[in-house]
C-alpha cells in the first residue's frame, strides 16, 4: 500500500520541466552577481511582487533573519502575531543573531488583535523598544489562516503612524492571494520587505526569496553571506524557482479545494476540525493523543504531522484526484481500529 503523504506542501518532487531548466541551466558565480538565471529570477519576483530588488536564498528562516538584521538593533524588539514561525519555528534566531526580542501579540486565527497590537508598542525609554512589526499571511499555526485586506491596511497604517518598518513573512503569499482571489502584489503591497517561499506550494526544490527596497540591497547581501547563503553557480536551483513563481500560483485552488473536501471528510468521521479555519492547504484536527494518532494514521498508509498540540494535514500538487477520498476511508478504517 503506497502511502499518502500529506505532512507539508515540502513535500513534493521537482516536475519534468524543472529537471530539464536546472540541467540546461545558464549559470555563473552568484556571489559575484554574475549567474544569469539568479538574475532573472530575482528580477522577475521583484516585478511580480512590486518591490525594487528581490534576494534568492536557500530558505524561507534565512530570509526571514535577513529581514530581522536589517531592521532592529541589539535590544530591541519585533512584535509577531501569536503563533508566528519567527517566533515558534527559527529556534531562537533573532535573539541570537539580531540582539532582538521577539513579543507575540494576540491573534485570534492568525489576524492580530490591532488593539492590542498598538498597546504592545514600546517607544519609551524603560522598555526594550520596538524596532519592527511582523505579519504572517498565511498563518501556519493558526491553520494556514489568511489576514484580511482591511486587517493589513490598518497594520501598516499602525507601522506607518508610529514610523516603524514592517516585514511580512509571506511563506506561502501565493496561497493567501489565491484565497482572495488577488494578486500576491497586493498583499505585499506597503511592506518594508517580505519573504516568500518557491518550496512551499509553488514546488520548487529549493529557495525563498526576500523582497526589499533598493537601499537595502547590498546590507542584505552582506548579511547573507554572513549567515553562509553566498551562492555560487545557483542558477541550477533558481532555473526551478522561476518555473514555481510563473507556474505554480495556477494550481494553488486545486490544492484549496483538496483541503476543504478532506476537512468535510473527517468532520463526517466525527473528527473536530475547524472549518472556518480551513481557507487555504491546511487542516488541523484536535484529538486526544496526537503521536498515537498518527501512528495509527501510518499504520493504514496516511502520513500526516503534530503541530502546535494538533494534527495537521496539509496538501499539495503531487496529491492525485482520487488520494484524498482515498484517505478519507483509510482514516476511517485507523479509527475504527484505534476505537
Amino acid at each position: 500500500m503506497n502511502p499518502i503523504d500529506l505532512r507539508s506542501d515540502t513535500l513534493t518532487r521537482p516536475t519534468p520541466a524543472m529537471r530539464r531548466a536546472m540541467a540546461e541551466a545558464e549559470v555563473g558565480d552568484d556571489v559575484y552577481g554574475e549567474d544569469p538565471t539568479v538574475n532573472r529570477l530575482q528580477e522577475l519576483a521583484a516585478e511580480v511582487l512590486g518591490f525594487e530588488r528581490a534576494l534568492f536564498l536557500p530558505t524561507g528562516t534565512m530570509a526571514n533573519q535577513v529581514a530581522l538584521l536589517l531592521h532592529l538593533r541589539r535590544g530591541s524588539e519585533v512584535l509577531v502575531p501569536e503563533g508566528a514561525h519567527l517566533y515558534e519555528y527559527e529556534l531562537g534566531a533573532p535573539a541570537l543573531l539580531s540582539g532582538a526580542l521577539v513579543r507575540p501579540v494576540p491573534a485570534p486565527r492568525g489576524v492580530p488583535d490591532l488593539k492590542a497590537l498598538k498597546n504592545a508598542i514600546h517607544l519609551g525609554p524603560f522598555q526594550a523598544p520596538t524596532g519592527l512589526l511582523a505579519l504572517e499571511n498565511t498563518h501556519n499555526l493558526a491553520g494556514g489562516t489568511v489576514v484580511p485586506l482591511e486587517v493589513q491596511e490598518a497594520f501598516l497604517a499602525l507601522a506607518q503612524a508610529h514610523a516603524l518598518p514592517t516585514h511580512l513573512d509571506g511563506a506561502r503569499l501565493h496561497n493567501a492571494a489565491a484565497y482572495l482571489g488577488v494578486e500576491p502584489a497586493r498583499l505585499a503591497r506597503g511592506f518594508t520587505t517580505a519573504m516568500v517561499s518557491l518550496s512551499k506550494g509553488l514546488g520548487a526544490p529549493v529557495g525563498s526569496l526576500l523582497l526589499l527596497p533598493k537601499a537595502l540591497e547590498a546590507e542584505a547581501r552582506r548579511y547573507r553571506k554572513l549567515l553562509g547563503g553566498g551562492w555560487r553557480q545557483a542558477g541550477v536551483l533558481a532555473a526551478a524557482g522561476l518555473i514555481a513563481l510563473t507556474e505554480g500560483p495556477k494550481l494553488l485552488k486545486r490544492d484549496h479545494e483538496m483541503a476543504r473536501a478532506l476537512a468535510q471528510g473527517l468532520h463526517r468521521l466525527g473528527l473536530e476540525v475547524d472549518l472556518e479555519a480551513v481557507q487555504t492547504n491546511m487542516v488541523y484536527i484536535q484529538v486526544e493523543d496526537p503521536q498515537g494518532f498518527l501512528e495509527h494514521l501510518e499504520a493504514h498508509g496516511v502520513l500526516a504531522g503534530a503541530v502546535g498540540g494538533r494534527v495537521r494535514f496539509v496538501t499539495h500538487r503531487d496529491l492525485k484526484d482520487e488520494d484524498i477520498p482515498e484517505a478519507l476511508t483509510r482514516i476511517e478504517a485507523a479509527l475504527q481500529r484505534a476505537a
